[in-house]
């Protein structure tokens, strides 16, 4: 049985507003039956010197994607993963990370892929909750294997390929939007800011053409809680919720943040997030760029 919604008034004029916890909340239900509390970050190690009490942790790079081929485990790798956490289909999961929870929204949209119906975000992610001097944790939860059931993925509805994005920069029916920074949308910067090296594989610097550029972070406050409907509707005005819409970063994490926003805060219909963004579109032979100001 699901876990009811938290009732915080600041969610409460977001679409989906059972989709985001507070740190009050989760810290008010830690080890309540039904609730599974998920850490994922871009560095890994992090869950190493305290974590949430009871959480678990899932590393993007390790646990989610397949050895061999580019692309996520099957519904058989999932299945085994969600066992091995103690996580059930009908568990209640809140997703949590630093850096304003880029790698966990990444998370949670994967677990979407595979239909898991009630995952949720912890506003603020980790930075907030350490920042708020809440309990943690060393310890490593060993929990019963679950019966998680074999579920094939469905990447339909969220997930965007190449070929979809090149015809839709080919035509005005779908928006594309660049969530990196300015300098990394007009080819300023080829490369991130960060000691991760799978991010600093993008050979040709610029952006898809006709891509707007709408900044990921510019949906969080400096303290990373989600900026309230009114300010979050102002940040993205010039998008029609009702558009079809495929978002973009450099590996789609920060991507993935975009979709949770447009999603369920803003209630978009139609949002896709394309998850091999510029690591992929940057390195293919003859792909079209635009470098310089908006298309």
């Amino acid at each position: 049985m699901p876990v009811p919604a938290d009732p915080h008034p600041a969610f409460q004029d977001y679409a989906h507003p059972e989709r985001v916890v507070s740190a009050s909340w989760l810290s008010a239900r830690i080890g309540v039956p039904g609730l599974r509390i998920v850490e994922s970050d871009e560095d890994s190690l992090l869950y190493d010197i305290g974590h949430i009490p009871t959480a678990v942790r899932i590393d993007w790079q390790r646990d989610l994607n397949d050895p061999i081929t580019r692309d996520f485990i099957d519904g058989a790798g999932f299945a085994a993963l969600m066992r091995s956490k103690g996580i059930s289909r009908d568990d209640t999961v809140v997703v949590y990370g630093d850096k304003s929870n880029g790698w966990a929204a990444y998370t949670l949209w994967v677990f979407q892929l595979f239909g898991h119906k009630d995952v949720r975000l912890l506003d603020g992610g980790r930075d907030a909750w350490m920042a708020e001097e809440r309990d943690t944790s060393f310890t490593v939860p060993s929990y019963p294997p679950s019966d998680y059931p074999v579920v094939e993925r469905n990447d339909d509805a969220g997930r965007a390929f190449v070929e979809e994005v090149l015809g839709a920069a080919c035509s005005a029916k779908t928006m594309l939007i660049d969530v990196r920074g300015i300098d990394h949308y007009t080819g300023e910067i080829r490369q991130l800011p960060t000691q991760n090296q799978a991010e600093k594989s993008a050979l040709r610097a610029g952006h898809i053409p006709t891509a707007i550029n709408i900044a990921w972070e510019n949906a969080v406050y400096p303290n990373n809680n989600f900026r309230g409907h009114a300010e979050l509707e102002r940040q993205y005005h010039s998008l029609d919720p009702a558009q079809p819409t495929i978002v973009y970063s450099h590996l789609g994490d920060r991507s993935a943040h975009t979709w949770f926003v447009l999603k369920y805060l803003l209630g978009f219909q139609n949002v896709r997030n394309y998850d091999g963004s510029w690591a992929e579109w940057g390195n293919m032979i003859r792909m079209p760029i635009t470098i310089g100001g908006e298309s």
